[in-house]
């Protein structure tokens, strides 16, 4: 069962003669102090939002005022071109999967010149991490019913794993399984569930070695068993900052002092603060242009946990929501003066 996108219906409204122009989306002049900055970035530090089709970024990311459907089409070009987003995630393929052509088109529209620092941070297919279909009206028959593409392999190797590599080459950042709150059961069995289908998955695909990452919204699954799963998989935990779970550092301990993968990497969400949900973020932030809560305690543990990381050279990716602080670039511009800071 591999979903695709449907067609979208306003194109047939058009011959290809008629098509409306395409809007240029221009990349905003960058200030002195930020365009240093990225010239200071290592190659391994891949900083980015988790989209980009977000109007009030403007002045920010690009030049003049642009709909949020022009952004989604074309925004990433521009996107792409400013010294301190290397990264960005594509969050889409959570509840729709891609084919390769899609993910490829996302890879052509970064300028070729930063494709090799450029990297995309892709979440897995629902499907792939419900346990059972939520009591919601989008799931219609299925609501409540018991998933059984749930951590099956084959589905992810067909829908997930090889569209996403083939699509997106060399610029194929961490792929994310992210667990949503649900009864996963008794947390060793799932543990153990999970250890089998992360070994399931290829450790190659023409020549590109996948980075799994696992993001987890049930803490009781944090224990050392869950480390060790992981590590002897060759997968790596994504740190997620979320009032559900621990504090990123707490969780980095917990499933790296008992094992680590032999590919280290660092992979962050920081994705809403404590006490906070996601509609009265969004109410409160939009149109996403400032910081209104600035969270310097949680940001300086990101860039403490991404110095480390960049110290024993392994890769660090770090997307951030709007609904962190208020403004997802704004945040990742003061995370990467953090980052970079001269030591103390």
């Amino acid at each position: 069962m591999t979903a695709r996108r449907a067609t979208n219906p306003q194109l047939s409204l058009f011959t290809e003669e008629e098509l409306p122009t395409p809007q240029r989306v221009h990349p905003v002049e960058i200030p002195e102090e930020l365009a240093a900055l990225g010239r200071r970035m290592p190659p391994g530090l891949h900083l980015g939002t988790s989209s980009w089709s977000f109007p009030g970024w403007r002045g920010i990311v690009w030049e003049g005022a642009h709909s949020g459907s022009v952004l989604a089409r074309e925004g990433l070009s521009a996107y792409a071109q400013h010294p301190l987003l290397t990264g960005v995630g594509i969050d889409r393929t959570y509840y729709q999967p891609l084919d390769a052509e899609e993910f490829a088109d996302y890879r052509e529209q970064v300028p070729e010149e930063l494709r090799p620092g450029f990297r995309f941070v892709v979440k897995a297919h629902e499907l792939l991490t419900l346990s059972r279909f939520p009591d919601h009206d989008r799931y219609g028959a299925q609501r409540g019913e018991k998933n059984p593409y749930f951590l099956d392999p084959i589905y992810a190797i067909e829908a997930v794993v090889e569209p996403t590599l083939e699509g997106l080459g060399e610029t194929a950042g961490p792929l994310v399984f992210q667990f949503a709150p649900q009864d996963l059961g008794e947390p060793l069995a799932f543990i153990e569930k999970l250890f089998l289908f992360l070994d399931g998955l290829p450790s190659s695909h023409r020549g590109l070695q996948p980075l799994y990452a696992v993001e987890i919204r049930n803490r009781e699954v944090l224990r050392p068993q869950y480390a060790l799963a992981l590590a002897d998989a060759g997968a790596v935990p994504c740190l997620t900052v979320h009032p559900r779970m621990p504090e990123p550092d707490v969780q980095w301990r917990a499933t790296t002092e008992v094992a680590r993968p032999e590919a280290g990497a660092l992979v962050i969400r920081w994705m809403l603060q404590p006490g906070q949900t996601y509609d009265g973020a969004r109410q409160r932030y939009e149109p996403f242009d400032r910081l209104v809560d600035p969270d310097p305690r949680r940001r300086g543990m990101l860039a403490r946990l991404a110095r480390e990381s960049l110290a024993r050279e392994e890769p660090v990716f770090i997307t951030v929501n709007n609904k962190a602080e208020g403004s997802a670039p704004l945040s990742v511009f003061e995370l990467a003066r953090e980052i970079l800071a001269p030591p103390r």
